[in-house]
């Protein structure tokens, strides 16, 4: 055992996974030599600005969209190559025909071939010129500009961190929405089937990439994939030794010893002299009767069923309604039922006779009751929404949150996005839209955020949160919610809004700037509800009561996106300035 865990190491039981001058002269170099180091000063503080702006780009969906044009680029620029190579080699076996049938000629009888003055002449001038001209043509290098080409856009191109996050969000994707691994390398999604595989060699680094992370449940679910797709046949680079290698391990470590021996056994099989297979065989199986023998039990076999999703129980994680929020992401679990729809409405809204809304109000829905949610629509026409979109795609950057314990924005991985604030100096269009919201709400925008435009990456979500914040958790609260997740991490949280001097966030208005093929809804776990994304829409609730106590039930996230592109935008407004337009309540829930 201890020679065993001296190969592995710390879960680290695989493989390592792994360029003489003119007078007067002298100032005029020097001011050229200037000149050239601040334009090479001036490049590299460009790349690397370029690099900051492109970092995560995964995350967002719409700076994902230029990479295609990148490589439609790079894929013109390799045919180019192609093309000059093809052209140059074509050259040389024009000469080497050409030099050859003269040769033959000329070593039958080279006396006679040299008796006639012109022959001596041709091979002077070829020696000395002509293959002088072969040679040159030879160390050409067609390649230069496809490297050149790529050495511009490499800058741009997403990194490893991009890669790990991708390969993490399709593991969101399976797990939210219940996907097994061969759905997802046949393409077949929810409604969706297209010509998007993965490969043997693809599977392969997806577990690969799980298994770096110590997440073994995912690192079986795709080695498993991986070593099915190579069984039926299909090529690959990874062999099938590796991934028995993987396999073997993760299904250990998930806890499952028959299997892990029955897949090392395999591994053995292939290759004896593998330099860890024998000593983890060994090691499983002894483990393995210990363990039989501490519990008086017979061996049995491992399953014949193929491993799956269910085979395993997913890990628990730090969010208390994973299951809760999942299921409504997935459209189970709704509470909406005939009583609670009966109380719900459509009707124009007009802003209390707001000049602004009279000749054309609102068109408002109920949502749900209680905490009251409502829908309007038509809010953002198509150009509004282009426009916005124009202004806030050079400013995306990650999407940070609020560290509950010490007020630092940061980013994290249950929020996956990037997003960009627009003020109404940036545009006549962002004051436009900040006056129709505030004429919709009859809340006022002087003390609210900025406009927020998010867009949603690789399966791009957020978990669920509050967008008020939390005051110290009082214990002697009564009111409804979801009192674990009110507790969870939220004791110790300073005031999130004191320094901007405009009190707690309100009130939440949502816009929905695209419509989302598949997931992105807006789900509330707390009671059950889920809001689709409707294109020119918009969604409004309270987080605050009258009181300026924080109504916990509206805890909210967004799903992750699992077809298409989200784009929203929100406005959060402030307690300060609402006093007249929202007055307090009699008691704490009014």
């Amino acid at each position: 055992m201890l020679g065993w865990l001296s190969i592995t190491g710390s879960n680290r039981f695989f493989r390592d996974t792994r360029h003489f001058r003119p007078c007067g002269t002298d100032k005029v170099i020097e001011r050229d030599r200037m000149r050239k180091i601040l334009a090479f000063i001036l490049w590299a503080l460009l790349c690397c600005c370029c690099w900051t702006t492109q970092a995560e780009i995964f995350t967002s969906i719409s700076q994902m969209t230029d990479l295609i044009y990148t490589e439609k680029e790079l894929v013109q620029s390799l045919r180019d190559y192609i093309q000059a190579e093809e052209s140059k080699l074509a050259a040389v076996k024009s000469w080497a025909n050409k030099l050859d049938a003269l040769t033959k000629v000329s070593t039958s009888d080279p006396e006679g071939y040299l008796a006639h003055p012109v022959n001596a002449y041709k091979l002077m001038k070829r020696l000395n010129t002509e293959w002088t001209e072969l040679e040159t043509l030879v160390l050409q290098n067609p390649s230069d500009g496809f490297i050149s080409n790529m050495s511009i856009h490499r800058q741009y191109f997403p990194d490893a961190e991009d890669e790990t996050g991708a390969a993490k969000a399709l593991m969101r994707l399976q797990d939210t929405y219940q996907l097994d691994s061969e759905a997802f390398s046949k393409g077949k999604l929810p409604g969706i089937h297209s010509g998007a595989i993965l490969t043997v060699d693809d599977c392969f680094d997806m577990g690969k990439t799980a298994y770096n992370d110590a997440d073994y449940y995912h690192a079986v679910l795709w080695m498993q994939q991986s070593l099915k797709q190579l069984d039926s046949g299909e090529e690959s680079v990874v062999s099938k030794e590796d991934i028995l290698d993987y396999l073997s391990y993760s299904v250990y470590q998930m806890g499952d010893l028959p299997r892990a021996i029955e897949l090392t056994r395999r591994l053995v099989a292939i290759d004896p002299s593998h330099q860890r297979a024998g000593g983890n065989l060994r090691y499983f199986e002894r483990l393995l009767l210990k363990q039989l023998n501490e519990l008086n039990q017979d061996y049995q076999p491992a399953s014949e069923e193929p491993i799956k999703l269910g085979t395993y129980i997913r890990p628990k994680d730090h969010l208390p309604e994973r299951e809760a929020y999942e299921a409504l992401c997935r459209g189970e679990g709704l509470q909406m039922n005939d009583v609670r729809r009966s109380r719900l409405f459509c009707r124009y809204q007009d802003g209390k006779r707001n000049p602004r809304l009279l000749l054309k109000p609102m068109k408002e829905e109920d949502e749900w009751d209680s905490p009251h949610i409502v829908r309007y629509l038509d809010v953002l026409s198509h150009t509004e929404i282009e426009k916005i979109k124009e202004l806030a795609k050079p400013r995306l950057a990650r999407a940070t949150v609020r560290d509950p314990k010490t007020g630092v924005l940061t980013t994290a991985n249950y929020r996956v996005s990037k997003s960009a604030w627009l003020d109404k100096e940036d545009d006549s269009i962002i004051d436009i839209i900040n006056q129709r919201i505030e004429d919709i709400t009859g809340l006022t925008v002087d003390t609210a955020e900025l406009l927020q435009v998010a867009n949603y990456g690789v399966g791009g979500q957020y978990e669920p949160h509050y967008d008020f914040s939390r005051r110290p958790f009082d214990s002697n609260y009564n009111g409804d919610g979801n009192r674990l997740a009110t507790f969870l991490n939220y004791k110790d949280e300073p005031d999130a809004f004191k320094r901007l001097g405009t009190g707690n966030r309100v009130a939440t208005f949502l816009n929905y700037m695209s419509d989302v093929e598949a997931g992105g809804a807006t789900v509330f776990p707390d009671f059950g509800a889920a809001i689709r994304p409707r294109k020119g829409t918009a969604v409004f609730w309270y987080n605050l009561f009258k009181s300026g106590e924080g109504d916990y039930r509206t805890r909210h996230a967004a799903c992750p996106v699992l077809v298409g592109s989200k784009w929203v935008s929100n406005k959060w407004f402030h307690e300060r300035g609402q006093e007249f337009r929202r007055p307090c309540g009699l008691t704490e829930v009014d």
